[in-house]
This record gives structure tokens, C-alpha cells and sequence, in this order.
């Protein structure tokens, strides 16, 4: 049997997942938890061959959970079933030791096939997603650059991002104007869409 730990804070979606891996004979659902927080210490408990994450959970997310979880349980194959199919995304995961990424429309008998490849040691990537990384490039922005983009997508100003990155206001404006040039952006807020949808913030 296939050991899944599952982990999705919707909890429809969470019983639906469970629902069709379990008519899967060869696959069983040894856990399920709804925060990022709970994952690792749940794969701790239950020692699972895989784990599916969704990315936007409460407690944190499932890129950082999944790095944490590869450090900890190396044994445990990581998925990533997420709805935001973002390049940046998948960039980050494989850079955390995830070895599936998969969209949320995927097909469930695909999910259970993703589920056996992944566990007979392949690598499964959503085919559209791996297309749309490679043509989108790597994140230009710094680390610096990325924190003063998210503290500003929220309409903060320069001065209320400079309070709560503890930087000069000047420092601020220039790590923005240098995220606003690299991402080819007319402005912060255009600067901060496009950042976003390819899944660098």
C-alpha cells in the first residue's frame, strides 16, 4: 500500500481527494490535516511514502512546509495539488524537493497514477505549468526586492513599507523602482500583478 498524508484546508476538496484516492486499492490515506503548520509534525507520526500539499493554507504555506518536510522525513515523496499553477511556484517547489506539481483540474485516475510514479521514483510535473516555467525565465527580483513589492502590494506607502522593513524611505523607493524596471511594469501596482501571477511573492 501507498502511505498518503494529505494535506488541504478546504475541507470539501480535503474529503473528495480522500474519497477517490481511497477506491484506489493500492492507496491509503494515513492522515489528513488542514494547516501548514501540522504537516510535518503529522508526517512525524504517520510516516507517509507521499504527501500531497496544497499551497495556500492558514499556518503558513506548503512550498515552505514542503522544504521543511523534506528535511525532516527525506523518505517522504512531496506533491504538490495546488490551483495556482504558477511558474515561480514550481520553481520553488523543485528547489524544496518536491517531486510532483500537479493542478487541482487534473483528473483523479491521473492523480493516482501521478501518485504511483512519483513513489516508483519519476519525477511528474503538470505538462502546461513545466512549458509556461521555462518560457517565464527565473525570478529577477532580489530577496530584498520580493519583501518591498509584498509589504507594498496592499497599498501601503513608501513611508509605511520603510517602518515595517525597517529601511530609509530613499531605500525603499529604490529597491521599487528596480522591481518595477526588471519586471517591465509601468508602475508598483502593475510591478505587483505581474510578480504575482508568475508566483515570485
Amino acid at each position: 500500500m501507498i502511505r498518503v498524508l494529505l494535506a488541504e484546508d478546504q475541507a470539501m476538496v480535503r474529503g473528495a481527494l480522500s474519497a477517490l484516492l481511497t477506491l484506489e486499492e493500492d492507496i491509503e490515506i494515513v492522515s489528513e490535516v488542514s494547516r501548514a503548520d501540522q504537516i510535518v509534525e503529522c508526517a512525524l507520526a504517520t510516516q507517509p511514502d507521499i504527501a500531497l500539499l496544497d499551497i495556500e493554507m492558514p499556518g503558513g504555506d506548503g512550498l515552505t512546509a514542503a522544504a521543511s518536510l523534506h528535511e525532516t522525513v527525506s523518505d517522504c515523496r512531496i506533491i504538490i495539488l495546488t490551483t495556482f499553477g504558477r511558474p515561480g511556484y514550481l520553481r520553488k517547489a523543485m528547489e524544496s524537493g518536491v517531486v510532483g506539481f500537479l493542478v487541482k483540474d487534473t483528473p483523479a485516475s491521473e492523480l493516482a497514477i501521478a501518485i504511483r510514479r512519483v513513489m516508483a521514483g519519476e519525477r511528474v510535473i503538470d505538462p502546461e505549468l513545466a512549458t509556461a516555467a521555462l518560457s517565464a525565465g527565473r525570478n529577477p527580483l532580489t530577496d530584498r526586492e520580493q519583501s518591498v513589492l509584498s509589504v507594498a502590494a496592499n497599498g501601503s506607502s513608501n513611508a509605511k513599507v520603510a517602518r515595517i522593513l525597517h529601511l530609509s524611505e530613499g531605500t525603499v523607493r529604490n529597491h521599487l523602482s528596480s522591481a518595477i524596471q526588471k519586471l517591465d511594469a509601468r508602475n508598483r501596482t502593475e510591478a505587483v500583478h505581474i510578480a504575482s501571477q508568475k508566483g515570485w511573492l
